[in-house]
């Protein structure tokens, strides 16, 4: 069994499996939220990403990016892929992966 984690929510815009396909195709995932970056672009005064990660992940069809109020911790469990909003999710996420694990 091999399970994925992600934080980096971006490289999960483009990581393809051996067919070709997404790796989020058919599956509900989450990243972080425009309203994440939109403070933390004002809270540095400049802008961090090139793009807003939940804006492209919207563009993907057949995959569903979901997010929840920000900055609280939210994880999404889809089978073997756990992903975590932003990084105060990184606890809970480690709890489905070590569930996942059977540990």
């Amino acid at each position: 069994m091999t399970a994925i984690v992600c934080h980096a929510t971006s490289v999960l815009l483009k990581t393809t499996l051996s067919d070709g396909t997404l790796l989020v195709a058919g599956k509900t995932w989450t990243g972080f939220a425009d309203s994440e970056e939109d403070f933390t672009d004002e809270s540095l005064g400049q802008r961090t990403q090139p793009f807003r990660i939940e804006q492209e992940a919207r563009k993907l069809a057949g995959t569903n990016f979901v997010v929840q109020q920000s900055i609280q911790a939210f994880r999404r469990p889809r089978r073997l892929l756990i992903t975590g909003q932003q990084q105060y999710s990184g606890g809970a996420a480690a709890k489905l992966v070590i569930e996942a694990l059977g540990v």
